[in-house]
């Protein structure tokens, strides 16, 4: 048997462009992995089996897409424990598909290498090459062209998933982004980004990181009222984040927003 953590994610920034001939829409996004995790668990069984989570889709989609790359059949079992709020745009079932690609590659007698490993995700979903590759990422394209920054990860993440919160779905995210004519000025705008994110040499120069294209909350002013050098939502939503440099700080905020939602304080992660 094997077993991994799976780790979520927050987009540090999030600009988005036009939509592209396949649909999608151009995206330039800084992505970066923290330490609140799922835990996956992967062994062989004479069919694919999926426990802990019954809405599970992207890990069962990812390891038969596996089986009909390297040729066999889909003989796993897997336990997903779940940690990580879902649909809450922190792609903790990107990462339970990733962690799952990547524990089940290891048991096959010819495992794809990572190059063959990284199509595979990106076929499966936009944000699950991330979570293959090692620390910050700045996503373009469609999010899963991946360039490694060189960013500090010395501070915290609070996590707040509000009361009440339900997920709006990705393409009607987009479709309101699109009515209101959001990808214009793109190229000023991800340029904007790129050079906001030369500057960062610490912690707090992320404050400078433009603000999420796709979603906003009011709440994002709570949290940095209650001490974040920085905040936003994560993704198309609806959880948000805050950004602290002491975990004092950061466990001090959740106390106090508590009566908002759920919250969560976890360290920047490089790899899960």
């Amino acid at each position: 048997m094997k077993r991994a953590p799976a780790p979520a994610k927050v987009n540090l920034a999030l600009v988005v462009g036009p939509r592209r001939d396949d649909g999608k829409h151009e995206v330039a996004t800084v992505l970066q992995r923290i330490d609140l995790v799922d835990r996956i668990e992967i062994d062989e069984a004479p069919d694919l089996r999926i426990a802990g989570f019954p809405e599970d889709t992207l890990v069962r989609a990812a390891l038969e897409r596996l089986a009909g790359a390297a040729g066999v059949e889909p003989r796993w079992r897997v336990r997903i424990e779940k940690t990580i709020p879902v649909a809450a745009g922190l792609g903790g079932g990107s990462s339970d598909a990733a962690t799952a690609l990547r524990l089940a590659n290891e048991t096959l007698a010819q495992p794809l290498q990572i190059e063959g490993l990284r199509r595979l995700a990106a076929a499966v979903g936009a944000d699950v090459p991330f979570f293959l590759a090692q620390g910050p990422q700045l996503g373009s394209g469609d999010g899963s062209e991946l360039e490694l920054l060189d960013l500090p990860q010395d501070f915290w993440v609070l996590v707040l998933l509000p009361t009440g919160s339900v997920k709006t779905s990705t393409a009607d995210v987009y479709a309101a982004f699109d009515a209101r004519d959001g990808a214009a000025g793109w190229e000023q705008r991800r340029r904007a980004l790129l050079d906001a994110v030369a500057r960062i040499k610490r912690p707090r120069d992320f404050a400078a990181l433009p603000p999420n294209d796709l979603a906003s909350s009011p709440l994002a002013g709570d949290i940095r009222a209650a001490g974040a050098f920085r905040a936003d939502v994560s993704g198309a939503g609806p959880a948000l984040y805050g950004l602290f440099t002491q975990r004092a700080d950061a466990d001090r905020a959740r106390r106090s927003l508590r009566r908002l939602g759920r919250a969560w304080v976890a360290p920047a992660a490089w790899y899960g």
